[in-house]
């Protein structure tokens, strides 16, 4: 049991302790950020159901629809049902947050629909990347604490690899879903000049929470590649 050991008391933990602390900053950032905006009503008065309507029009997509869902920043496109899901603060609501929200939303219907490659190529490694999120961790463990295990330490890094460049992968993806919520509301006349400072506001603290789970993941690679390079100098 000394491998398991060795992985919970090495002092690399620290990579890991900063990065769940990026996130937890992120976090708090993103939920301040959107709770101001939320009491700061649109001049439009467009509700976020009727923003992402009205977007996803102008798109010319007309085979996705705008659907309310349970919790708050639960808000989300999938592409499997062409459903843009938005959060119960955001769909019935006419805030500077909701509408930036919806619009963001939109902006992975757009992508999906134009077949925007950054979301091919994320979609295309998200099973691996699943699996490797998931076990990864636990294939090192098992290949640190049972010797005839040990090539799994090798697989399972890899393995944890995939999900690290699946966040890394996000990153395009969802500065770009923004960049095309930003421009269509501009275009559309939704928010006026001083509506849409708030809006980038809000856009930009949610993307740095994808910028800080991609750091987080990082670290934590980068501590499970020294754990197992430590692992393999204590065997020879």
């Amino acid at each position: 049991m000394r491998g398991f050991g060795y992985f919970y008391n090495d002092a690399s933990i620290i990579l890991v302790a900063i990065g769940a602390l990026l996130c937890l900053i992120t976090s708090g950032v993103v939920k301040s950020t959107f709770a101001k905006y939320s009491k700061v009503m649109s001049s439009s008065g467009l509700t976020g159901a009727q923003v992402a309507e009205a977007i996803l029009r102008k798109a010319g997509i007309y085979d996705a629809k705008v659907e309310a869902v349970s919790g708050s920043l639960t808000d989300h496109f999938d592409p499997s049902t062409k459903t843009v899901s938005l959060s119960e603060s955001v769909y019935g609501s006419n805030s500077i947050a909701a509408v930036s929200v919806a619009a963001h939303e939109c902006g992975h219907a757009m992508q999906h629909n134009e077949d925007y490659f950054p979301l091919k190529v994320r979609s295309s490694i998200l099973p691996v990347a699943n699996f490797g999120s998931k076990y990864g961790l636990w294939i090192v463990i098992l290949g640190l604490v049972i010797s005839f295990f040990r090539p799994l330490v090798f697989v399972g890094v890899v393995l944890f690899a995939f999900g690290v460049l699946f966040q890394i992968a996000t990153l395009p993806v969802e500065f770009d879903a923004s960049k095309r919520a930003l421009e269509t509301i501009s275009e559309m006349g939704i928010l006026n000049d001083t509506e849409m400072t708030g809006a980038g506001k809000v856009l930009k603290s949610a993307a740095m929470t994808y910028v800080a789970s991609a750091a987080a993941s990082i670290l934590s690679l980068i501590r499970l590649i020294l754990i197992a390079q430590g692992g393999r100098s204590r065997r020879d």
